[in-house]
């Protein structure tokens, strides 16, 4: 499925499904969604893009997400990605990832009706095996494909005057070393990234429900200290602005709890050096299921 398909599906979504599409939730249908303890995802992205690294080539991912609300602010979540690519590099030998899988674990509390922690254990094992690399998952080592990222994400899109939210992410543990001159010595690196974003609601009164309350959100992200070259698509010496982006997304109620979000990103990597392999400018389709 090449991302010409995935564009397709899209705009057949924005001018046919609509026609099926339920009515805004009711009072009681709101208050079941939000006592609701089990919410479930699955993600068809044309290619996956992580703050502007792409991971797995220009290949369709699947990426499923379970989450269980444990309490009205604890919530415990899974997610994984798959383009089902066998091959862990591309046949020239270059050294680019072209099979790609991750399975992440993270754990989010809400500190108030704007502010989230969030810590996310990320676990990128091989597709198949490489030499020097230990794919074991309780491997936290520099040779390991683990590490923890603890985020700070603030969110005043919803009743506030402005709809910006923003992220601080840092890697507290795992793979993020950096060395000394000789390639020695390693050194826990805390790569740190910051992000930016606004959220703009168009046709929020409009009566039909296909351009109805379409979103369109501008992103900018930026890695500080990439000495640990986590970010491979990046600057190593200077801070890296990895991730100008613009979404458009749009989301339709399916009926019997479940929605259909879809999107559109375009994604620039700023970065001056270390983006050869894959470019720089990035189409990102995705059509997503909710419950």
């Amino acid at each position: 499925m090449s991302y010409k398909v995935i564009v397709a599906l899209l705009f057949f979504s924005l001018v046919i499904i609509p026609s099926f599409s339920q009515e805004k939730l009711t009072v009681t249908d709101s208050i079941t969604k939000e006592e609701k303890k089990l919410s479930l995802n699955l993600d068809i992205v044309s290619r996956y893009l992580w703050r502007g690294q792409c991971w797995g080539g220009d290949y369709v991912a699947i990426q499923p997400t379970v989450e269980y609300a444990v309490t009205p602010k604890l919530t415990l979540g899974f997610w994984a990605t798959t383009n089902f690519k066998s091959d862990y590099f591309y046949p020239d030998g270059i050294s680019a990832y072209k099979g790609y899988q991750e399975i992440d674990f993270y754990v989010i509390y809400q500190i108030n009706d704007f502010l989230q922690f969030q810590l996310w254990d990320y676990y990128w094992p091989s597709v198949s095996r490489v030499e020097g690399v230990n794919n074991g998952f309780f491997n936290y080592g520099n040779d390991g494909s683990k590490t923890v990222d603890a985020m700070l994400y603030f969110d005043f899109s919803e009743g506030y005057q402005y709809p910006f939210n923003a992220t601080i992410s840092t890697l507290v543990a795992g793979n993020d070393f950096r060395y000394d001159s000789n390639g020695e010595k390693p050194k826990q690196n805390f790569t740190t990234y910051l992000e930016l974003g606004y959220t703009f609601i168009f046709f929020e009164n409009r009566t039909s429900t296909v351009f109805q309350d379409v979103e369109i959100s501008p992103v900018v992200g930026a890695v500080l200290n990439n000495k640990a070259e986590y970010y491979t698509y990046a600057d190593y010496d200077k801070v890296s602005f990895t991730n100008l982006g613009i979404t458009a997304s749009k989301e339709f109620d399916l009926g019997k709890g479940i929605t259909m979000p879809i999107s559109l990103n375009y994604t620039h990597n700023g970065a001056s050096k270390n983006t050869a392999l894959f470019g720089k400018n990035f189409w990102i389709a995705t059509l997503s299921f909710s419950y």
